[in-house]
Protein backbone atom coordinates (compact mmCIF):
# COMPACT_ATOMS: atom_id res chain seq x y z
CA UNK A 1 0.00 0.00 0.00
CA UNK A 2 1.32 3.41 -0.98
CA UNK A 3 1.49 5.83 1.94
CA UNK A 4 1.48 9.61 1.91
CA UNK A 5 3.79 11.10 4.52
CA UNK A 6 2.27 14.57 4.13
CA UNK A 7 -0.80 13.25 5.93
CA UNK A 8 1.07 12.85 9.22
CA UNK A 9 0.03 16.34 10.30
CA UNK A 10 -3.65 15.95 9.39
CA UNK A 11 -6.73 15.20 11.49
CA UNK A 12 -9.49 13.49 9.54
CA UNK A 13 -13.09 12.38 9.86
CA UNK A 14 -14.29 9.52 7.65
CA UNK A 15 -17.94 8.52 7.51
CA UNK A 16 -19.04 5.07 6.42
CA UNK A 17 -15.81 3.88 7.99
CA UNK A 18 -17.06 0.40 8.89
CA UNK A 19 -16.71 -0.96 5.36
CA UNK A 20 -15.96 -0.31 1.72
CA UNK A 21 -14.47 2.98 0.60
CA UNK A 22 -14.74 4.48 4.08
CA UNK A 23 -12.78 1.68 5.74
CA UNK A 24 -10.17 1.65 2.98
CA UNK A 25 -9.74 5.41 3.25
CA UNK A 26 -9.43 5.24 7.03
CA UNK A 27 -6.75 2.56 6.71
CA UNK A 28 -4.73 4.56 4.21
CA UNK A 29 -4.98 7.85 6.10
CA UNK A 30 -4.07 6.22 9.42
CA UNK A 31 -1.29 4.21 7.78
CA UNK A 32 0.12 7.49 6.49
CA UNK A 33 0.21 8.97 10.01
CA UNK A 34 -3.03 10.96 10.16
CA UNK A 35 -5.31 10.98 13.17
CA UNK A 36 -8.59 9.54 11.99
CA UNK A 37 -12.06 9.58 13.57
CA UNK A 38 -14.11 6.68 12.24
CA UNK A 39 -17.85 7.36 11.98
CA UNK A 40 -20.35 4.57 11.33
CA UNK A 41 -23.25 2.84 13.02
CA UNK A 42 -21.58 -0.50 13.82
CA UNK A 43 -19.61 -0.02 17.02
CA UNK A 44 -18.11 -3.52 17.08
CA UNK A 45 -16.71 -3.15 13.57
CA UNK A 46 -15.25 0.26 14.40
CA UNK A 47 -13.64 -1.13 17.55
CA UNK A 48 -12.00 -3.88 15.50
CA UNK A 49 -10.70 -1.31 13.03
CA UNK A 50 -9.25 0.82 15.84
CA UNK A 51 -7.57 -2.28 17.27
CA UNK A 52 -6.05 -2.86 13.83
CA UNK A 53 -4.97 0.71 13.15
CA UNK A 54 -3.85 1.89 16.57
CA UNK A 55 -4.10 4.81 18.96
CA UNK A 56 -4.25 7.51 16.32
CA UNK A 57 -7.75 6.34 15.38
CA UNK A 58 -11.01 6.87 17.22
CA UNK A 59 -14.24 4.86 16.95
CA UNK A 60 -17.24 7.18 16.93
CA UNK A 61 -20.55 5.32 16.55
CA UNK A 62 -22.97 7.63 14.74
CA UNK A 63 -26.20 7.42 12.79
CA UNK A 64 -25.93 10.02 10.03
CA UNK A 65 -29.70 10.03 9.59
CA UNK A 66 -30.10 11.48 13.10
CA UNK A 67 -29.06 15.07 13.80
CA UNK A 68 -28.54 14.47 17.52
CA UNK A 69 -26.29 11.48 16.84
CA UNK A 70 -24.14 13.51 14.45
CA UNK A 71 -23.90 16.41 16.89
CA UNK A 72 -22.77 14.01 19.63
CA UNK A 73 -20.18 12.56 17.25
CA UNK A 74 -18.84 16.03 16.48
CA UNK A 75 -18.47 16.71 20.21
CA UNK A 76 -16.66 13.39 20.72
CA UNK A 77 -14.19 14.10 17.91
CA UNK A 78 -13.48 17.59 19.21
CA UNK A 79 -12.96 16.35 22.77
CA UNK A 80 -10.42 13.74 21.67
CA UNK A 81 -8.76 15.24 18.61
CA UNK A 82 -9.68 18.93 18.58
CA UNK A 83 -10.50 20.57 15.24
CA UNK A 84 -10.20 18.56 12.04
CA UNK A 85 -8.88 19.61 8.64
CA UNK A 86 -10.03 16.73 6.44
CA UNK A 87 -13.56 15.34 6.07
CA UNK A 88 -14.44 12.41 3.82
CA UNK A 89 -18.15 11.70 3.33
CA UNK A 90 -18.09 8.05 2.26
CA UNK A 91 -21.33 6.70 3.78
CA UNK A 92 -24.06 5.73 1.34
CA UNK A 93 -26.87 3.33 0.58
CA UNK A 94 -28.40 2.13 -2.71
CA UNK A 95 -31.93 0.70 -2.73
CA UNK A 96 -33.35 0.28 -6.25
CA UNK A 97 -37.04 -0.46 -6.74
CA UNK A 98 -39.76 0.63 -9.18
CA UNK A 99 -41.28 4.01 -8.40
CA UNK A 100 -44.69 2.37 -8.67
CA UNK A 101 -43.99 0.43 -5.47
CA UNK A 102 -43.99 3.66 -3.49
CA UNK A 103 -41.19 2.56 -1.15
CA UNK A 104 -41.12 5.71 0.96
CA UNK A 105 -39.07 3.87 3.58
CA UNK A 106 -36.28 3.40 1.03
CA UNK A 107 -36.63 6.90 -0.40
CA UNK A 108 -36.25 8.44 3.03
CA UNK A 109 -33.33 6.20 3.97
CA UNK A 110 -31.41 7.14 0.81
CA UNK A 111 -32.17 10.84 1.16
CA UNK A 112 -31.19 10.85 4.83
CA UNK A 113 -28.02 8.79 4.35
CA UNK A 114 -26.75 9.98 0.98
CA UNK A 115 -27.67 13.66 1.14
CA UNK A 116 -28.85 14.85 4.56
CA UNK A 117 -26.12 12.79 6.25
CA UNK A 118 -23.26 14.61 4.51
CA UNK A 119 -25.04 17.91 5.15
CA UNK A 120 -25.10 17.19 8.89
CA UNK A 121 -21.42 16.22 8.88
CA UNK A 122 -20.40 19.26 6.82
CA UNK A 123 -22.33 21.54 9.16
CA UNK A 124 -20.69 19.92 12.19
CA UNK A 125 -17.12 20.24 10.94
CA UNK A 126 -17.39 23.14 8.49
CA UNK A 127 -16.07 25.72 10.95
CA UNK A 128 -12.98 23.55 11.52
CA UNK A 129 -12.26 23.39 7.80
CA UNK A 130 -12.74 27.12 7.26
CA UNK A 131 -10.51 27.92 10.24
CA UNK A 132 -7.72 25.66 8.98
CA UNK A 133 -7.90 27.25 5.54
CA UNK A 134 -7.89 30.74 7.04
CA UNK A 135 -4.66 29.86 8.83
CA UNK A 136 -3.08 28.79 5.55
CA UNK A 137 -3.19 25.10 6.37
CA UNK A 138 -4.57 22.38 4.09
CA UNK A 139 -8.32 21.93 4.52
CA UNK A 140 -10.23 19.34 2.50
CA UNK A 141 -13.82 18.25 2.11
CA UNK A 142 -14.22 15.13 -0.03
CA UNK A 143 -17.72 14.01 -0.96
CA UNK A 144 -18.15 10.60 -2.57
CA UNK A 145 -20.93 10.77 -5.12
CA UNK A 146 -21.26 8.28 -7.99
CA UNK A 147 -21.30 8.05 -11.77
CA UNK A 148 -25.01 7.41 -11.14
CA UNK A 149 -25.30 11.19 -10.73
CA UNK A 150 -25.16 11.41 -14.54
CA UNK A 151 -26.92 8.18 -15.55
CA UNK A 152 -30.59 7.44 -16.06
CA UNK A 153 -31.08 3.93 -14.74
CA UNK A 154 -34.57 2.42 -14.54
CA UNK A 155 -35.73 1.85 -10.96
CA UNK A 156 -32.69 3.65 -9.50
CA UNK A 157 -34.33 7.07 -9.73
CA UNK A 158 -34.08 8.10 -6.08
CA UNK A 159 -30.51 6.81 -5.67
CA UNK A 160 -29.47 8.66 -8.83
CA UNK A 161 -31.19 11.81 -7.60
CA UNK A 162 -29.39 11.76 -4.25
CA UNK A 163 -26.02 11.35 -5.95
CA UNK A 164 -26.77 14.13 -8.43
CA UNK A 165 -27.61 16.31 -5.43
CA UNK A 166 -24.26 15.50 -3.79
CA UNK A 167 -22.43 16.42 -6.99
CA UNK A 168 -24.20 19.76 -7.20
CA UNK A 169 -23.77 20.34 -3.46
CA UNK A 170 -20.03 19.93 -3.83
CA UNK A 171 -19.87 22.44 -6.68
CA UNK A 172 -21.86 24.98 -4.68
CA UNK A 173 -19.83 24.52 -1.49
CA UNK A 174 -16.60 24.99 -3.40
CA UNK A 175 -17.73 28.56 -4.07
CA UNK A 176 -19.08 29.08 -0.57
CA UNK A 177 -16.12 27.64 1.37
CA UNK A 178 -13.43 29.78 -0.28
CA UNK A 179 -9.97 28.42 0.53
CA UNK A 180 -11.29 25.01 1.63
CA UNK A 181 -10.64 22.48 -1.12
CA UNK A 182 -13.92 20.76 -1.99
CA UNK A 183 -13.70 17.62 -4.10
CA UNK A 184 -16.51 15.57 -5.57
CA UNK A 185 -15.60 11.99 -6.48
CA UNK A 186 -17.80 9.83 -8.67
CA UNK A 187 -16.71 6.19 -8.64
CA UNK A 188 -18.11 3.65 -11.04
CA UNK A 189 -18.58 -0.04 -10.23
CA UNK A 190 -16.77 -0.65 -6.95
CA UNK A 191 -16.73 -3.82 -4.86
CA UNK A 192 -18.36 -2.74 -1.58
CA UNK A 193 -21.29 -3.73 0.64
CA UNK A 194 -23.60 -1.39 -1.28
CA UNK A 195 -25.42 -4.23 -3.02
CA UNK A 196 -25.99 -6.17 0.19
CA UNK A 197 -28.90 -3.91 1.19
CA UNK A 198 -30.90 -4.45 -2.01
CA UNK A 199 -34.13 -6.37 -1.40
CA UNK A 200 -35.10 -6.50 -5.08
CA UNK A 201 -33.97 -9.93 -6.29
CA UNK A 202 -33.79 -8.94 -9.95
CA UNK A 203 -31.55 -5.94 -9.25
CA UNK A 204 -29.38 -7.91 -6.83
CA UNK A 205 -28.84 -10.56 -9.51
CA UNK A 206 -28.16 -7.95 -12.17
CA UNK A 207 -25.54 -6.27 -9.99
CA UNK A 208 -23.84 -9.60 -9.30
CA UNK A 209 -23.72 -10.33 -13.02
CA UNK A 210 -22.17 -6.93 -13.66
CA UNK A 211 -19.40 -7.68 -11.18
CA UNK A 212 -18.78 -10.94 -13.05
CA UNK A 213 -18.63 -9.18 -16.43
CA UNK A 214 -15.42 -7.20 -15.89
CA UNK A 215 -12.94 -6.30 -13.12
CA UNK A 216 -14.41 -3.65 -10.83
CA UNK A 217 -12.71 -0.98 -8.80
CA UNK A 218 -11.66 -1.93 -5.29
CA UNK A 219 -12.27 0.38 -2.31
CA UNK A 220 -8.51 0.82 -2.05
CA UNK A 221 -8.45 2.38 -5.53
CA UNK A 222 -10.79 5.11 -4.36
CA UNK A 223 -8.88 5.56 -1.09
CA UNK A 224 -5.61 5.98 -2.97
CA UNK A 225 -7.08 8.74 -5.12
CA UNK A 226 -8.44 10.51 -2.03
CA UNK A 227 -5.04 10.40 -0.33
CA UNK A 228 -3.36 11.66 -3.49
CA UNK A 229 -5.66 14.61 -4.03
CA UNK A 230 -5.58 15.84 -0.41
CA UNK A 231 -1.77 15.88 -0.45
CA UNK A 232 -1.42 18.17 -3.47
CA UNK A 233 -0.03 21.69 -2.93
CA UNK A 234 -2.53 23.98 -1.21
CA UNK A 235 -3.25 25.94 -4.39
CA UNK A 236 -4.30 22.77 -6.28
CA UNK A 237 -7.88 21.51 -5.97
CA UNK A 238 -9.02 18.48 -7.93
CA UNK A 239 -12.64 19.58 -7.69
CA UNK A 240 -14.22 16.77 -9.70
CA UNK A 241 -13.07 13.21 -10.26
CA UNK A 242 -14.73 10.38 -12.18
CA UNK A 243 -13.06 7.01 -11.78
CA UNK A 244 -14.38 3.88 -13.39
CA UNK A 245 -13.08 0.40 -14.15
CA UNK A 246 -11.26 0.45 -17.45
CA UNK A 247 -13.81 -1.87 -19.03
CA UNK A 248 -16.93 -0.21 -17.65
CA UNK A 249 -18.80 1.01 -20.73
CA UNK A 250 -20.50 4.02 -19.12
Amino acid sequence: MTTYGELATRTAVVTGAASGMGAATARLLAGSGARVALLARRRAVLDDLVAELGATTLAVPADLTDTGSVEAAVDTVHERFGPVDLVVNAAGVMLPNPMTEGREDEWQRMIDTNLAGPLRVIHGFGDDLRAAAAEGRPADLVNISSVAAHLAMPEYAVYNATKAAVTHLSASLRQEFGAVRVTNLEPGLTRTELGAHIDNAAHASQLAQTFDAFPSLEPEDVADLIAYLVTRPAHVNLRQGILVPTRQPS
